[in-house]
């Protein structure tokens, strides 16, 4: 029986994974795909989406050194059987700008010393293919434009042809517009900056160019929209080139499941518990009746990892190794420093889940502020997806609940900054309500904070506003699946309290909660009416048959909040 193949968690180099055995989602067939597209291309894809393996799997394919171990590295792959007349054809220039780091002072330093060492280690790698004295030509070359020269113009005599990859292209640009500011990040992009300067080198020297990172910001800066390649981010053909499909996913855990590695564990329950967390991804319009939705494979790996190492999927849906990805996205996106417009937008999509709007293919960071422009970077960051189509412009909505928890997230933070609410004590009544039925003190804590929190300032103001302030504090709850708007019995209660029997059986009671909103000057009779008409509401939730299949055996509590303006009006259990 052959070994088992090991879980690719954390791994981006495919001569590793090939090597030492590692399960390989396999996107090959979409090398001819590149191929016949155009010789110079450009990708945008989230963080933790495998860009950086697909990067790697390229280089081995197309190396002229790896030329002999086609058949080795690409065994029972898509493309052994269909290989191109490109393959191992090219010399391949690999830089990983994510290593490069520093401040604004220490950056071009570190820039040329790093690209200095790759372009060392080209000359030793590839000097066999130039005639004597290549080798020590380069290293001889103290500075990076020299060398580079010196490798042009070599390979421009010898006839060789050059593929430049090049991943994570806007990595330290991202961080100097972070940390230092848009006029630091202009100096480097603009004009006679270092690193705008080197783009002008490049499509005269390679013979094919593939770049991929997580935002066009710094390729619009310093290409003047570009023109150094074509931009495939929204092409339909390459909407599911990086990623997992379900399908992916599903030939995973049947792999797995036939190897024993996840006993006591259905394909259906990994798939129910993983969707709501990891799917949900669409890059191009014309991809939304056509293509199935895409799983973040980080996520994905994460998961499997955790559920094979410890039995039991992870308490945390979220992989804690993306805390730092989602620190520097709210950095970029300025969410500290929002204005009001900017602002208006975040809360729309957290409080709706959508935002309706246009996607640019490129913008300077100038223009960042625009709301286009800032819908854009959203969606190329993962924090929005295509997930409709409204007349000339698309909706865009929130892929999934990864992404949902940044955005209350987000929320809470900037809550919290108005009207601190004691986390001890929102833990207390969370404690209560999940072990003991005490709904009370959790319904009064939350009606406390959203009073405090508005009468000192009017962020919310109305009832879509009303449930985007709960989600925020209920998703702090770890009791609970919080579920906005689930269809139950024909209808869409506002939240759905689901217990997480997996992480938390102990949980003893569940909860439908029906949040009902009066603007201040609503009379008595009003709110007498909205009250009968939420009592129909819950119950007729409760009635439906999959109801009964989400609580177990839990004691299910029908609970309706009633606010006029900012004060707490009315809070009761429905029998």
């Amino acid at each position: 029986m052959a070994p088992i193949r090991r879980l690719p968690y954390g791994i981006s180099d495919f001569k590793q994974l090939r090597r030492d055995n590692f399960y390989f989602v396999d996107k090959t067939r979409y090398i001819p795909v590149m191929e016949d597209t155009d010789n110079f291309l450009f990708l945008i894809r989230p963080r933790r989406f495998g860009k950086s393996i697909f990067l790697s799997m390229l280089r081995a394919y197309y190396d002229i050194n790896e030329r002999d171990n086609f058949q080795k590295l690409f065994a029972d792959l898509w493309i052994a059987d269909h290989p191109t007349p490109e393959q191992g054809k090219y010399q391949v220039l690999y830089f990983d700008y994510s290593q490069i780091g520093g401040t604004s002072d220490e950056l071009e330093h570190n820039f040329e010393e790093y690209c200095c060492n790759i372009l060392d280690f080209f000359a030793r790698d590839y000097a066999p293919f130039y005639p004597e004295g290549f080798l020590d030509g380069v290293l001889s070359r103290k500075k990076y434009r020299n060398k580079f020269t010196f490798i042009h113009e070599s390979a421009r005599r010898t006839g060789a042809q050059l593929y430049l990859i090049i991943d994570e292209y806007d990595n330290f640009t991202n961080t100097v517009l972070n940390e230092e500011g848009e006029a630091i990040y202009h100096a480097l992009t603009h004009a006679n900056g270092f690193y705008r300067d080197i783009f002008k080198q490049y499509k005269p020297t390679f013979s094919r160019i593939l770049m991929m990172g997580v935002s066009p910001v710094t390729m619009d800066d310093l290409t003047s929209g570009f023109n150094i390649a074509s931009n495939i981010s929204m092409r339909p053909e390459f909407n599911m080139m990086l990623g997992f499909s379900e399908d992916d996913v599903r030939a995973m855990i049947r792999y797995y499941q036939a190897m024993g590695r996840l006993e006591g564990y259905t394909e259906e329950a990994l798939i129910e518990e993983m969707k709501p967390w990891y799917d949900g991804y669409c890059f191009s319009r014309t991809s939304l009746t056509r293509d199935p939705k895409m799983f973040n494979c980080d996520m994905v790996l994460y998961y499997l990892n955790r559920v094979m190492q410890t039995g039991r999927s992870p308490r945390e849906m979220i992989d804690p190794n993306t805390r730092t990805d989602y620190a520097k996205m709210r950095k970029l996106i300025q969410l500290d420093t929002l204005d009001n417009y900017r602002r208006g937008i975040i809360h729309h999509i957290a409080e709706n889940g959508y935002v309706i709007g246009r996607l640019q293919e490129s913008f300077d960071a100038s223009r960042l502020v625009d709301r286009e422009n800032f819908i854009s970077l959203l969606f190329y960051y993962g924090m929005l997806t295509i997930g409709g189509v409204e007349g000339a412009r698309l909706r865009l909505t929130i892929p999934n609940n990864n992404v949902r928890r940044q955005y209350y997230d987000w929320l809470l933070r900037e809550y919290q900054g108005i009207a601190r609410i004691d986390i001890s004590h929102l833990n207390d009544v969370y404690d209560g309500a999940a072990l003991r039925g005490e709904w009370r003190p959790m319904l009064e804590a939350l009606a406390d904070a959203y009073r405090e929190t508005t009468s000192v300032r009017q962020l919310i103001e109305g009832e879509r506003n009303l449930q985007g302030f709960m989600n925020a504090y209920l998703s702090f709850n770890p009791y609970y699946l919080v579920a906005p708007e689930v269809e139950l019995n024909h209808g869409y209660c506002d939240f759905f309290l689901m217990p997480d029997f997996i992480h938390y059986p102990m949980v003893a009671h569940s909860y439908i909660l029906e949040l009902k909103y009066l603007k201040a000057d609503a009379t008595e009779a009003e709110a007498q009416k909205q009250w009968a008409e939420a009592v129909d509401q819950i119950r007729s939730y409760a009635e439906g048959p999959r109801v009964r299949q989400l609580i177990g055996s839990t004691q299910l509590h029908l609970l309706i909040l009633q606010i006029r303006g900012h004060e707490p009006l009315r809070m009761e259990k429905v029998e």
